[in-house]
């Protein structure tokens, strides 16, 4: 199994759906189980979604997103143009509206990163390409990051 592209997107919040749903197709063609599927394609929408709401645009005026699958792993990356923080997983109050994109990357993949290019940071993740090892019952709602009292 093999699958990889590159892809150039505008700086847009429907750049996200363009991108889940051309992701989601090829790893389905290339044969990867539908669950690690699902588990790229939320890793992939939170790093480009982070991008759009964080970071500037590449020198083009353009976000970059790639991905490589091989039999073991997919390795996931968004590009942008840079922030004037570094990407880094938070610990929201329950009550916060946002901040657990980051959380639910570091809770599914293997492992990421952040890369400082010359013009761009790239924010990747690997995934393993077989169903990870979690007890396939548990829901994102029951990650501690997200879990809710009551």
């Amino acid at each position: 199994m093999s699958a990889s592209s590159v892809v150039m997107l505008p700086y847009a919040p429907s750049s996200v759906a363009v991108a889940r749903q051309r992701l989601s197709a090829e790893l389905s063609t290339a044969g990867l189980l539908a669950s690690a599927v699902d588990d790229v394609v939320l890793i992939m929408s939170e790093l480009l979604s982070n991008a759009l709401r964080h970071a500037h645009p590449l020198p083009c005026g353009r976000l970059k997103v790639t991905w490589n699958c091989s039999d073991e792993q997919v390795e996931v990356a968004v590009s942008d143009g840079g922030a004037c923080t570094e990407p880094r997983a938070g610990r929201p109050t329950l009550s916060s509206l946002g901040g657990r994109g980051l959380g639910i990357v570091e809770y599914l993949a293997e492992r990421w990163g952040v890369r400082h290019e010359e013009e761009a940071t790239t924010v990747w993740a690997v995934i393993p390409a077989s169903s990870p090892d979690r007890n396939e019952d548990t829901e994102l709602s029951e990650i501690p990051v997200l879990r809710e009292v009551g």
